[in-house]
């Protein structure tokens, strides 16, 4: 499934602006906000920062053609394999280590992209992108996939109606990214670490910023295992089919960087000498209440 293609120049790369990354109510992320080192540089190491997509997809009743649905998907992954290859840390783990967790964790970071940029999600072309309407098909089967664009639904529209902001959203993702679960990792602890050091800078940035708001945190935290009720194959199957993919991490095979493919392609095709190394920011040592915990209960 890890390793698809995209037709070249479909989706061309676009430089990200350090400087205009736009939060889901609008306002713009600037000096007056507090944001870490580390924070800063996830942020920065979006591929497609939101004001690029957000645009199309955050206008009332903006009902997309299927292409669109397709189009916009496809970018969203590509964002989220372009921004953890880039994040710091991650470029520093071992490959087998980077796939195994892009594996794991693709379809979450997934809705949570999906969640940043508004994206629509009206059920009759999400059927029709499914290749529903194509051929016969059995009413258990329909009824089946309407749960299951009922979910992915009702996961966007949470996360949403938090008002989560660009900051928030990026250490959200480096947390579901740094995960111990993946199988075959060769240093657990050191990823259960990164995991940990994501979520005190979540922390003591929504202290900061949000003061009013002593419960945020616990509800950020809280809304992260249930991402994973999306099912990875129904993301596939809604937005992923009809462009001929076979695998969503693939999306980066279009690119002529050879570590995105190493990466996508599997840990057997290694060779080549891995992605930059980014510079390491200072990071607070975390209080004692900030735990990482088991990913279930976070």
């Amino acid at each position: 499934m890890f390793g698809y293609s995209v037709q070249r120049g479909r989706m061309p790369p676009t430089q990200p602006n350090p400087g205009q990354y736009a939060l889901t109510n609008g306002d713009p992320l600037n000096g007056h906000c507090y944001l870490s080192g580390y924070i800063s540089l996830l942020l920065r190491a979006e591929p497609y920062p939101t004001s690029r997509y957000g645009s199309q997809c955050m206008q009332p009743n903006n009902i997309m053609g299927i292409e669109n649905i397709c189009e916009l998907a496809a970018r969203l992954l590509f964002s989220a394999v372009e921004w953890a290859r880039n994040i710091p840390f991650f470029p520093d783990l071992q490959i087998t280590d980077q796939v195994s967790l892009l594996r794991l964790t693709w379809s979450e970071l997934f809705v949570l992209n999906a969640a940043q940029c508004s994206m629509p999600l009206h059920v009759a072309p999400l059927l029709a992108a499914a290749g529903l309407h194509a051929s016969p098909m059995s009413a258990d089967r329909v009824v089946a996939f309407m749960d299951h664009i009922r979910i992915f639904q009702e996961q966007v529209e949470k996360l949403k109606a938090l008002h989560v902001d660009s900051a928030e959203y990026s250490c959200l993702k480096a947390i579901v990214l740094f995960t111990s679960d993946a199988c075959g990792l060769s240093d657990a602890a050191h990823i259960e670490s990164l995991q940990e050091k994501s979520q005190c800078a979540l922390e003591e940035y929504v202290r900061s910023q949000y003061p009013n708001q002593p419960s945020r945190f616990g509800k950020l935290l809280l809304r992260l295992p249930s991402l994973r009720t999306v099912s990875s194959s129904v993301i596939e199957q809604l937005f992923f089919v009809r462009l001929r993919l076979r695998g969503p991490a693939g999306a980066m095979d279009s690119k002529a960087a050879g570590t995105s493919g190493r990466l996508l392609q599997g840990a057997a095709r290694q060779g080549g000498g891995g992605p930059g190394r980014q510079e390491q920011p200072t990071l607070q040592k975390c209080n004692p209440s900030c735990k990482p915990g088991e990913r279930d209960s976070l």
